[in-house]
């Protein structure tokens, strides 16, 4: 029995099944739809503009996501460009009545005459917001108000048809008002079914994507399944898990469970948490005879965003399982190690990973190694395609509100070493010696002078990511630590690493913090905005809520949870140690 309270008309209703309740359920939100919300607002991006209810503003738009959407429009920009060419098809990067793009042989004024010649090629042209029958198909599975889906529709060019899915009936009731309000509706058709159904519904060729999009609130892991299977061969996954506290490594039991592999507990949790992702969408695909090319991996504010190409082919998958490794984790100065699970001595013989590469005592410090993983072992992008993307933004500056900052990071991108897993982070490496951190200056030229290579990860400004093993690094904390003035007033306890590393003498050869020209980053010579600091509270919404009338709510944020338990422990501790107990005093 199911009771259900209807606001609107301040009745209940007792139901004899869960059916009936969520047919009422059903109802009751587009009646909520189209007579409580009679008012929207309008919020305006890139060339859409979507109409909202002003009570539900934060459940359908976050503006913290225009850097996510426009960094997704250019990567699929770039993707349709090479799925257009093997078409012969030209896509342009522009309306095909922009004002401010002039064709060949023809006058600012629009004058002009063309020949045949150029009319036959102008129509193997394919322009924004233009439906092309030879086009890409997209999936936006988790939609809320449309607007990624909006933007699909009136920025890029060759798409063929856009799905634009939600499983709440105020999202898609919001969805098809915005589809009418942009006039896409030759391109843009509206959902309202579980996205995973949807997915699986729709994974032959016939019916499948080029591009399924999905952003959760939280974990995507429940979906990956779905999508490998609906991608088309040679299509492309947009996959974002904004559950970075999990992907850090706080709940190794809860990350197994989504997306089995055990985290380790480090600073470095950019790179992790894309590796983990990776090699979970791997593990997916390879269930289905299918393996993955990640074309752009970012981790950036408060999620981590992958870019994968899908692929069909037994043979290949097989290649998968040489693709993962574990990682060996000193739970005392954070050094580690990479082992392959799967080794293959020839194309077609494998075996299992041979080790494991250190012992169960780490040899810097003392402590006890952790195992971690599987983890993508392989390059997390592909660089053709990566400058593609840049190439893009130079030539078209102003199509995207942030395109300064995808630029920058894109850079940075090009500037990691790609054959080398996981970093170091110097404030931990500082932390573990118990002294203050040295300059990112003296770090990079010292692993430079001692013939080894060094760049920084995108999503950390304190990032030493480096072919240097971990000797070298800690030979080189030596070195630095003793060029400090002598300023300990106590002596570092027996047992800890800093004591255990700093009693150890320099063996590596050529350890000199000597300052070299070429230790900075091309990105930061040319001046580029690397690591913004962003504004206070910049982070997810909080989770949205159907409550029992149909309406959405937006759950109580992070900052108001903060302030409604600020204090909390500190005045049960008050309150605890003012409770005495009282002992009869008897005077004998």
């Amino acid at each position: 029995m199911h009771l259900v309270s209807n606001l609107s008309k301040g009745t209940k209703v007792l139901f004899r099944t869960r059916k009936f309740h969520n047919q009422y359920i059903r109802s009751c939100c587009k009646m909520d739809v189209d007579n409580s919300c009679e008012k929207f607002d309008t919020v305006k991006e890139g060339k859409a503009e979507i109409v909202i209810p002003k009570d539900q503003q934060g459940v359908f738009y976050n503006h913290v996501q225009e850097f996510n959407r426009d960094l997704t429009l250019a990567t699929i920009s770039e993707f349709s460009k090479g799925f257009l060419e093997k078409k012969n098809i030209h896509m342009a990067e522009f309306e095909r009545k922009d004002p401010s793009v002039i064709h060949v042989n023809q006058t600012e004024d629009g004058s002009g005459e063309t020949s045949d010649t150029d009319n036959e090629k102008m129509t193997n042209y394919v322009y924004q917001g233009e439906k092309c029958e030879e086009g890409i198909t997209i999936l936006e599975a988790l939609a809320a108000s449309g607007l990624r889906s909006l933007r699909f529709a009136k920025e890029l060019s060759g798409v063929k048809k856009i799905i634009a899915n939600d499983i709440s009936t105020p999202a898609y009731d919001v969805i098809n008002k915005n589809i009418k309000h942009n006039k896409v509706e030759d391109l843009v058709e509206a959902r309202n079914a579980d996205a995973v159904l949807l997915m699986h519904q729709n994974c032959d060729k016939d019916r499948g994507f080029n591009v399924i999009d999905i952003d959760p609130f939280g974990s995507a892991s429940v979906f990956l399944d779905a999508a490998v299977k609906s991608v088309l061969f040679g299509g492309i996954l947009c996959v974002t898990c904004t559950d970075m506290a999990i992907l850090a490594g706080k709940y190794p039991e809860t990350c197994w469970m989504k997306y089995q592999c055990t985290p380790a507990v480090t600073k470095a949790h950019g790179e992790q948490a894309l590796r983990i992702l990776l090699g979970a969408i791997s593990s997916a695909a390879a269930r289905h005879s299918r393996y993955i090319e990640p074309l752009l991996s970012v981790s950036v504010d408060f999620y981590v965003r992958v870019f994968v190409r899908v692929h069909y082919g037994p043979a290949k998958t097989k290649l998968a399982s040489c693709k993962q490794i574990q990682m060996y984790r000193c739970s005392g100065c954070s050094s580690f190690y990479c082992q392959n699970i799967i080794g293959s001595s020839k194309p077609d013989a494998f075996h299992p990973g041979i080790g494991p590469p250190v012992g169960p005592i780490c040899e810097h410090c003392g402590h006890k190694h952790r195992v971690c993983g599987p983890f993508w072992g392989e390059p997390l992008h592909n660089l053709d395609f990566v400058k593609g993307i840049i190439s893009l933004l130079q030539r078209f500056p102003n199509r995207f509100k942030t395109a300064e900052r995808i630029l920058s990071i894109l850079t940075m991108i090009t500037e990691e070493l790609p054959d080398v897993p996981f970093y170091y982070v110097n404030d931990e490496l500082s932390k573990v010696l118990r002294v203050s951190a040295p300059s990112m200056k003296i770090v990079r030229s010292a692993i430079l002078n001692a013939g080894y290579r060094v760049s920084s990860f995108h999503s950390s400004a304190a990032s030493i990511k480096t072919d240097a093993p971990p000797l070298v690094i800690w030979d080189i904390m030596r070195k630095f630590v003793a060029s400090l003035p002598q300023t300990r007033k106590k002596p570092l306890p027996d047992g800890t690493p800093a004591k255990a590393i700093l009693s150890k003498p320099i063996t590596s050869p050529n350890i000199d913090l000597t300052e070299r020209k070429d230790w900075e980053a091309q990105s930061k010579v040319k001046g580029m905005v690397r690591f913004p600091e962003m504004p206070p509270n910049w982070g997810p919404k909080a989770r949205a809520k159907i409550i029992v009338d149909g309406t959405i709510k937006m759950d109580e944020s992070l900052q108001e949870k903060s302030r409604r338990f600020q204090g909390k422990r500190k005045s049960q501790r008050n309150k605890n140690s003012s409770k005495v107990a009282k002992v009869d005093v008897v005077d004998t």
